[in-house]
């Protein structure tokens, strides 16, 4: 993949599913939305059989180049009808002849956003979330969005932030705040508080994180003035407040971990609930490597 530091790709894993169809569908929007360009990725991988019994050169390459570049070909044409009626945008593909999950990770360094549906082929229809989308959110060098395969919420929805103070959600504010302002609605601020091991009135926990949540959010009126925010403090468990704000959103940003997690951790406990329980798109939001 050729790499452009002004205007980097949306990159969009496909296996031909109804969730991936999905997400190149979101995709797409997304690229156009940027005015970015769309690199459309198909991983061959190994059969599901795979193992002592079937050696590897007996794996039959050709029949999955031609899956791969069916896949590829039908995602192409779902990308330009979604994109045209906003913008026509430049779309690239490949059929990898490797596993989708080290293939995404690693052209995720050279890209704006990787973007996954929630579920595979490979997964069931009732499962959560697909291996996939929960290893590329876990190691994407790049923000990750993971989108569900049913229809979308409406398009005026909010864009739902999680915000906590840590640089991860500074991340996450980062990018709610664009995604708001590009697509001309609301953006709803959720900072939740527990009193779980301390000891001063609610009232103080309340006005503490009030505080927190006005320090956070400091200097985006500036920059964003034509996006309008609803501040929701509250005493609550942060992936249950989350996904309640989001019930009619369109989009729902998180930070890969917060205040609680260590350096170098992958994905913290708010951000995994949230992957799993959400029905709107939801974006990690990754630091760039």
């Amino acid at each position: 993949m050729s790499t452009n530091s002004i205007n980097p790709p949306i990159l969009v894993g496909t296996d031909g599913s109804t969730a991936a169809t999905e997400a190149v569908r979101w995709a797409a929007l997304d690229a156009a939305t940027h005015g970015a360009p769309l690199h459309i990725v198909y991983a061959i991988g190994a059969p599901m059989d795979f193992g002592p019994g079937l050696a590897f050169d007996q794996f039959d390459y050709d029949t999955y180049r031609t899956a791969g570049a069916a896949a590829v070909a039908a995602a192409t044409e779902t990308a330009r009808a979604a994109a045209d009626p906003l913008r026509s945008i430049d779309i690239t593909t490949v059929v990898a002849e490797a596993p989708p999950i080290p293939v995404l990770c690693d052209r995720s360094k050279d890209a704006r956003l990787v973007v996954v549906g929630s579920r595979g082929l490979g997964a069931f229809r009732r499962g959560l979330l697909g291996s996939v989308s929960t290893s590329v959110a876990r190691h994407a060098h790049c923000p990750v969005a993971v989108i569900p395969d049913e229809p979308a919420p409406p398009a005026r929805g909010p864009v739902v932030v999680g915000v906590d103070g840590s640089p991860s959600s500074a991340l996450a504010l980062d990018l709610a705040f664009d995604e708001a302002a590009r697509r001309r609605v609301t953006l709803t601020a959720v900072l939740t508080w527990s009193e779980f091991n301390r000891y001063i009135p609610r009232h103080d926990m309340q006005q503490e994180a009030e505080e927190l949540l006005a320090e956070s959010l400091a200097g985006y009126a500036e920059k964003y003035p034509d996006v309008a925010v609803l501040r929701l403090v509250a005493e609550a468990r942060p992936a249950k407040r989350l996904l309640e704000a989001a019930e009619e959103a369109q989009l729902l940003v998180v930070g890969s971990h917060g205040r609680g997690g260590f350096a170098g951790m992958t994905l913290g406990s708010v951000s995994q609930a949230v992957l799993h329980g959400a029905d709107c798109p939801v974006i990690i939001a990754r630091p760039a490597h």
